[in-house]
C-alpha cells in the first residue's frame, strides 16, 4: 500500500491541482473539470459561504455539479438533485496483465462508448471524458462489447472508470480482463490504481476484492443544482 493515500480524501481537488492541472476551471478557491468532461467540482475541505458562491459562478445559474468531498452542508439555496453512497477502493495486490483482445480508444468511438454508458449506467461519461486517460475496448463482431478506462489522477494514482459490458456479452469476464489491462497501463506509469462504485452494488465490490482491490473509504457522491 502507499503512504500517499490522503490524495484519496479529495480527489477531485488533488486531480485538479495535480496531473489534470491543465483541465482546471478555477473561481476563488472553487475548480471544476469542463462540464463536458466530467461533472465533478473540488470545494475546499470546509467550504464558506464564500465559496458556494463562486461555485454558482463557476457552475452557472440552474447547473448541476457533483461533489465527492466528505460531508458537506450546502446553502440553503442548492437544491440537491440525489446523493450516491459511494465506496472507494484501492489497489492492494491486484494481478494487472495485458489483454490481447482489447483496443485502445478514440475520439471516433465516443458516441458509441456514449450510447453503451447510457444503456448501462457505469456512471458519468462525456463528449470529451476520453481526454482524461487511457479507453480500451473489445469489439464483437464490430460492435463494442465492453470498456472501461481511466478518469480522474491523484498524484500516484490514477482511478479505474466507466466499467461496463453490453447485456448480450456478459458472463465473459470482458470487464475483467478490461480492468486488469488498465490496471496494467496505469503500473506501468509507476502509479496505483483505485475506482469508485456505488456502496450498493454488492457485486461490483465483492468481484473488485476478488481481484485484489480493499475498500479505502466511504465517499457520499452529492449530485446539487446552483440557485
Amino acid at each position: 500500500m502507499n503512504d500517499s493515500l490522503a490524495a484519496l480524501d479529495n480527489p477531485v481537488l488533488t486531480s485538479l491541482t495535480g496531473p489534470h492541472a491543465h483541465f482546471a476551471q478555477a473561481r476563488g478557491r472553487v475548480l471544476r473539470y469542463p462540464a463536458d468532461v466530467a461533472p465533478f467540482v473540488a470545494l475546499p475541505d470546509e467550504p464558506t459561504a464564500a465559496d458556494w458562491r463562486d461555485l454558482a459562478e463557476l457552475a452557472g445559474s440552474g447547473a448541476e455539479v457533483t461533489v465527492t468531498a466528505g460531508a458537506v452542508e450546502q446553502p440553503a439555496d442548492w437544491s440537491v438533485e440525489f446523493d450516491i453512497p459511494g465506496v472507494q477502493l484501492v489497489d492492494n495486490g491486484i494481478a494487472a496483465a495485458p489483454f490481447e483482445q482489447a483496443v485502445r480508444l478514440g475520439p471516433a468511438d465516443v458516441p458509441e462508448m456514449i450510447d453503451l454508458v447510457e444503456r448501462t449506467r457505469p456512471g458519468p461519461f462525456l463528449t470529451r471524458t476520453i481526454e482524461l486517460g487511457a479507453y480500451l475496448g473489445v469489439r464483437r463482431d464490430g460492435v463494442l462489447a465492453a470498456m472501461a478506462g481511466e478518469r480522474m489522477r491523484p498524484p500516484g494514482w490514477t482511478e479505474i472508470s466507466a466499467v461496463c459490458t453490453d447485456p448480450a456479452f456478459r458472463g465473459q469476464g470482458l470487464a475483467t480482463r478490461l480492468v486488469l489491462a488498465v490496471a496494467h497501463g496505469i503500473r506501468a506509469r509507476g502509479e496505483i490504481p483505485f475506482l469508485h462504485t456505488a456502496a450498493e452494488n454488492v457485486g461490483a465490490i465483492r468481484l473488485y476484492e476478488s481481484l485484489g482491490f480493499v475498500v479505502h473509504r466511504k465517499p457520499v457522491f452529492l449530485v446539487t443544482r446552483a440557485p
